[in-house]
């Protein structure tokens, strides 16, 4: 590390908007905050819900259909074993078979040009 080029790194006393004061280390002089722990919503417990184009509703609506109740589903192994009983997919081998006649058309080309 060079010496005699980085900031020095104090104790500050920062001062919150609401009048609350606390001591902290930086490099800058004076730590003046819009904010702090004592002040704000979360922390202090009075923070408010913000209901955006009706969410809250469209939940309490869909959660009122189901009277409470929550879905039962089916076991994971049941599902597999579904799956599993399912007949595979053949996937046909259509590019052999171009080629197949490719070759057989050159060979006729060949034959007429002789």
């Amino acid at each position: 590390m060079k010496e005699n080029i980085h900031p020095t790194y104090e104790f500050v006393e920062a001062v919150c908007a609401c009048g609350n004061k606390f001591m902290t280390r930086s490099t800058a002089k004076t730590l003046k905050l819009d904010i702090c722990a004592a002040c704000h919503p979360f922390f202090t417990g009075k923070q408010k819900l913000l209901d955006t184009e009706g969410m809250v509703e469209k939940f309490n609506k869909r959660f009122a259909k189901t009277e409470g109740k929550t879905m039962v589903r089916k076991p994971k192994t049941e599902v597999k074993a579904k799956a599993k009983l399912k007949k595979p997919v053949v996937v046909k081998k259509v590019a052999a078979k171009k080629t197949v006649k490719k070759a057989t058309a050159k060979k006729e080309t060949k034959a007429e040009a002789k």
